[in-house]
This record gives structure tokens, sequence and C-alpha cells, in this order.
């Protein structure tokens, strides 16, 4: 029997426990799942045959170590900062290990040693990234086996709710971890290329520099870019390209006005406000705005703002409640942390939503002299609140490509990217089985 081990039980992996629970007795697996909450570690696994829930402190480096020598193999579902210590002992003790993070730095400088001790250490195996890797390269390469040389490539994935969820002003609400969309764009210029030149866009204009595109029958989406683009020229082999950009998706509209946010100052995570906790959300937005004895807070954020009489913008602020009289209750929170609190209350998931997951590719070459361009663009659709494309899109691919690995199909040691036709062909093959697929076409070609 091989034992496998998912350490972190959160909202991504009830796709990713079910998989590995259905495929167990055929395959002769002993799935354990590891959380410092036992309670939901139990309620991933509801007593299914082949599956055993633990309770486990990963800080703990004694109760790890027990854990992870038991199994053949581990999954970390953990907060990215945690992965490494996990990787460090699976080098130790000779297990491979999968994860949908991105490779850290930290993570890259195992490489050799992961290597020496014959271990896989694959990452990126989840949709951003992940399936994103997958797709994006199945084409590259097939572009490049008949003698195309790529010119530009461009990349968008968006979490968003599917349509009829979509039933506020944003047309947005929460399907992931509602930190890492306030903060998304703060850490830094935002790098791409664009026609061979080079580009950056400060943060508090990243939200005004969008792109549009059309995905099939969902509609019109637009774009805005992801930090860095420019290290995905040497992941795909492309370091000469003279456009590549890789962004994230929303609905028209969202992007304006979160920029709105941006300016006000509303994102910032750089310091902390005192007596936030008797604060009201109306005190909040005030704080950002010049001083004025009679103006009203309205008044005074149309004048800053600029926002004409006939915007929606207003209606999306008062919306959030960045007008109400109500207590924040965050004891000396920063900004991001109270926009944060107030979204989360906003934008939540109701009984009966669903989300989608958007993905959009544009691969621009050129073949006998003449400029073309193919589009390749996939939506899933989650269930209900709960069972969400997003969870299935980043389980999924977790436990396919686990699966690969316990069978020899995916067996090169070290730090790896899901890049290679080895890993990618089978695995875009059996994702198409659960409905993650991608439709492709050719188009005229727009740089």
């Amino acid at each position: 029997m091989l034992n496998i081990l998912v350490i972190g039980a959160g909202r991504s992996t009830a796709s990713l426990i079910q998989y590995l629970i259905q495929k167990a007795v055929n395959a002769d697996w002993h799935i354990t799942v590891a959380d410092q909450n036992l309670d939901l570690a139990i309620s991933k696994v509801k007593q299914m045959p082949r599956g055993e829930a633990i309770a486990l402190d990963v800080k703990d480096e004694i109760s790890r170590i027990r854990a992870i020598s038991k199994a053949d193999i581990v999954i970390s579902m953990l907060p990215a900062h945690m992965h490494v210590p996990v990787a460090v002992d699976c080098i130790a003790l000779g297990k491979h290990m999968v994860t949908a993070s991105y490779i850290s730095p930290e993570m890259e400088a195992l490489d050799e040693q992961a290597k020496k001790a014959g271990v896989i250490l694959l990452n990126e195996i989840g949709v951003d990234p992940g399936i994103d890797h997958l797709s994006a390269m199945k084409v590259i390469d097939e572009i490049r086996n008949e003698g195309g040389e790529m010119t530009l490539f461009e990349s968008f994935t968006g979490g968003l709710p599917a349509p009829g969820s979509d039933n506020n002003p944003w047309k947005y609400k929460f399907t992931w971890n509602p930190r890492n969309v306030v903060l998304a764009g703060s850490g830094g210029a935002v790098k791409f290329r664009q026609e061979g030149q080079y580009k950056y866009i400060p943060y508090h204009k990243v939200f005004r520099r969008t792109e549009f595109m059309q995905v099939g029958e969902y509609g019109r989406f637009e774009g805005y870019a992801n930090r860095d683009s420019l290290k995905y020229r040497k992941v795909y082999g492309m370091e000469d390209i003279p456009t590549i950009y890789r962004g994230t998706l929303r609905r028209p509209g969202f992007c304006r006005a979160w920029a709105t946010l941006v300016s006000l100052g509303m994102t910032d995570d750089s310091y902390r406000i005192e007596h936030s906790a008797d604060m009201t959300y109306r005190q909040f937005t005030n704080l950002f705005l010049a001083y004025h004895p009679t103006d009203s807070v309205e008044l005074k954020l149309k004048h800053y703002l600029n926002i004409p009489q006939d915007s929606d913008l207003m209606e999306k602020i008062d919306y959030l409640g960045l007008l109400d009289m109500e207590p924040i209750g965050l004891v000396n929170a920063t900004p991001a942390e109270i926009l944060q609190k107030r979204l989360e209350e906003k934008w939540k998931m109701e009984e009966g939503d669903k989300d989608m997951i958007v993905m959009y590719h544009k691969f621009g070459y050129r073949l006998n002299g003449e400029l073309k361009m193919k589009v390749s663009s996939m939506v899933t659709l989650g269930e209900d609140e709960l069972n969400t494309a997003m969870g299935k899109t980043v389980g999924l691919p977790v436990g396919i490509a686990t699966r690969l690995i316990t069978e020899g199909i995916i067996h090169s040691p070290g730090v790896q990217l899901p890049i290679t036709p080895e890993i990618y062909t089978p695995m875009l093959t059996e994702l198409e089985q659960f409905g993650i697929q991608f439709s492709e076409q050719d188009v005229p070609y727009t740089a």
C-alpha cells in the first residue's frame, strides 16, 4: 500500500481529496489528511475508506518529520511560505512532494539536493500557476514543432462569480484569498515586454492600464498586468520574444473603480491607524480626504477623485459600505486590513452562488515569413459556494500530478515545473474528463 500525506485541509483541498479517495482502492493508496484543525481534516475525509484525518502543527518539527516519514509522497497545501521546511524534510527522508504554489528562491535553491536524493519537488501545479503552464506549453511546443517562431505571448486568468452570481455593482466576489486580492499589484512596479520594449507600470497606474477581450459566450473581460511577466521568458524558453504579458481578469469597470481605492490609499499595508477599532467606515474614508468645515464626505470624495455626476463609481463605493457609520472594530489596523474586512462582508459568496475560472492565452508567431495568431481559452464553472471552480482547478491538477508520480510517468527529480510533454500531455488529457478543456482558434494577428 502506498501512503499519500496531504498537509493542509483548506478551501482548495476538497476536489483534491475527493480525487485521491476515489482512486485509492484501485491504486492501493492510503490517504492521510493532516491539518492543525482536526475537525477540518475530518470533514474532508468524512470516514471514507482508505482515508484518515490527523492533527498536525506543521511548525512542530518532530511531529512534521514523523508524519512525513510514514508517507511515500507528500502534498503540501499550506500557505506558500511554509512549503520549504516540508520540502527539506522530504529530501532528507527521500519522499516526493507536490505543491500548487510558485517556486520561491528558497525552494529553487533545493534543486541540486533534490536531484542527488532522487526526489521530485513538483511546484506550480494548481490553476495559475499550473493549468496555465500546461495549456500554454502545449501550444508553444506545437508552434515550434511546425517551425514557427514565437513573437507574442499573453496569458490571463481570473477567478470570478459565474453569470447569475455576479449580482453586485462590482461583478465580483471572493473565490480565493482576500488578502491577495487587496494587495494585488502592490509589490513594486509591474514589468513586461511589448514590441521589443521593456515596460514598467507603477502601482498607482496598474489598474488604469488594462486590456479587453471577449471569451466566447461569457462576454467581455478586462485584464490588468501581473507583477513580473519577464521571468516567464526563461521558463518557457522565449528569452528573445518581443512581447510577453501576464495578467488577471475582471469584468469591465472593476479596475477603474479599484484604482480609486488605490489612489485614496485604502490598499496600503505599510502603516497602522491608531484607534481604528472605534472608528466608523465613514471616518476611515474621510481620513484620506482634505479637511473642509461644511462639505460632506461624498462631495469631497467626488472632488478629490474627479468623479462625474453620471459615473457609477459612487454606486460601487457606496455598495461597499465605505460611507457607513458602522464601527470598524479592528484594533490598530492597516488601511488594507480595514478594507479587506469590509470586502469580506460585501463580496462573500452566498448560498447557491457559483464561481468560474476563466483563462485566456494569445500566441503570436511567425511561420514561413507570415505573422499568425492563435487564441486558447477555458471556462470552468463551480457547482455551488462550496464545490467551487477555484477548488476544482487547483485541487485536480495536484491530484493528477500525484498519481502520475506514483505511476512513474512523471519521473525527473529536482525542483520541477509542469512545462514538459511528460507532464502536460497526460494531465491535459485527464483534465478534459473533468470538463477542464481549452478551445483553440486561429485569429487575425494583432500586436
